[in-house]
């Protein structure tokens, strides 16, 4: 009984696989992106780069405009990250390897690291998703609770009206805290020898990116523009705050819902003996807003997580139509497709459950 279970599992996934691969062989796709991303590269970028470049210059000097144009960096960096940063970090930027990591270095201008971002999304995140523990995207600070297998604290019960403040800050946390507590978390793992990097020069990487970002992000303005510290500081919070909850919020709405599941690491093992890695992925994501084309374009394809949870080496312009042999598959198969209609639904669904982890 266990090994036919077994068996028709396996079979689920090589079934997948093969008809992905027939649709991208028999319309001559390339995995890797197209022109359709690489004309959003420039666009992100304006978005990001050009408000900074007016107010440097001062072509913009009002300071209620130049709060405004902070707003807009926010956005910009969210795209960069979803649509540029993404897919060269999973290697589906270019054919190119040397392009794909040349185009990752894009996190390191948004004040991030890309070896950090390589072990814990593409390593940590994609291989063991939604297991305690083991996937640090449910594993918040203590004040959140993104999982049943975590904790329950009596503040949680108020998380449903601060988680979103919260979510505003992980991009911060990212250039003034994380991304040094997670490289010296990752080399006493061993999980630097993923990436082909020691410690020591993971370090010095890390350290010359953050001297170079705050140098044209803090020095240069506080130099140049007739602002105090404290107009620049609200401006800088104020664009990672809207880069970070833009983010967050498209990344939580993918995999903290009552739809999903969640495991621990001894049932993730019970659970793979019997069923495939790629159920796992079907049973722990889902997507949202599948027919919006204007929301796939700017969150790089986030909105077809369940497609980019199987094949994260494809470019997120080719999701759309993996979704129909995705689902078409799925359900011949009896797998449960989870998916929103809207971006909407989604979001009420993400409250939902943090409301429920908050009074379980």
């Amino acid at each position: 009984m266990e090994k036919t279970r077994l068996t028709k599992r396996d079979c689920f996934s090589k079934t997948l696989t093969v008809r992905v691969n027939e649709f991208l062989n028999e319309n001559e796709i390339s995995k890797n992106g197209n022109l359709k991303l690489y004309l959003k590269v420039p666009a992100l970028f304006c978005v990001f780069l050009l408000p900074y470049f007016l107010m440097l210059f001062g072509v913009i000097d009002n300071p209620w405009i130049m709060w405004l144009m902070t707003v807009i960096m926010g956005v910009g960096m969210s795209g960069i990250g979803f649509s540029v940063m993404h897919n060269a970090n999973h290697g589906a930027f270019s054919t190119s390897k040397r392009v794909n990591s040349f185009m990752s270095y894009s996190l390191e201008i948004l004040g991030g690291s890309s070896v950090n971002w390589r072990i814990q999304h593409n390593i940590l995140h994609h291989c063991y998703t939604n297991i305690h523990d083991i996937d640090e995207d449910i594993c918040p600070p203590d004040i959140l609770r993104f999982s049943p297998n975590e904790p329950k604290k009596k503040i949680h019960g108020g998380q449903i009206f601060y988680a979103w403040f919260l979510y505003g800050m992980m991009t911060l946390s990212w250039v003034f805290i994380k991304d040094f507590r997670r490289l010296r978390r990752y080399h006493k793992k061993g999980l630097l020898n993923s990436q082909n990097i020691t410690y020591r020069n993971a370090l010095g990487k890390l350290a010359i990116s953050k001297v170079l970002y705050f140098t044209y992000m803090a020095v240069i303005p506080l130099l140049i523009l007739n602002i105090t510290w404290w107009q620049w500081a609200i401006g800088f919070f104020t664009m990672h705050f809207v880069s970070g909850f833009i983010m967050a919020l498209v990344f939580q709405m993918a995999h903290v819902l009552p739809q999903t599941m969640f495991l621990t690491k001894d049932n993730y093992k019970d659970e793979n003996e019997e069923e495939s890695w790629a159920k796992h992925q079907l049973d722990t994501t889902a997507n949202f807003a599948r027919k919006s084309n204007l929301l796939a374009w700017y969150i790089g394809g986030l909105n077809f997580q369940i497609e980019h949870h199987l094949f994260p080496e494809i470019s997120h312009v080719h999701y759309p139509n993996l979704a129909i042999i995705v689902k078409e598959t799925a359900l011949e198969y009896n797998i449960q497709y989870h998916e929103f209609k809207t971006f909407g639904n989604a979001i009420h669904a993400h409250y939902k459950m943090l409301k429920w982890l908050g009074k379980e």
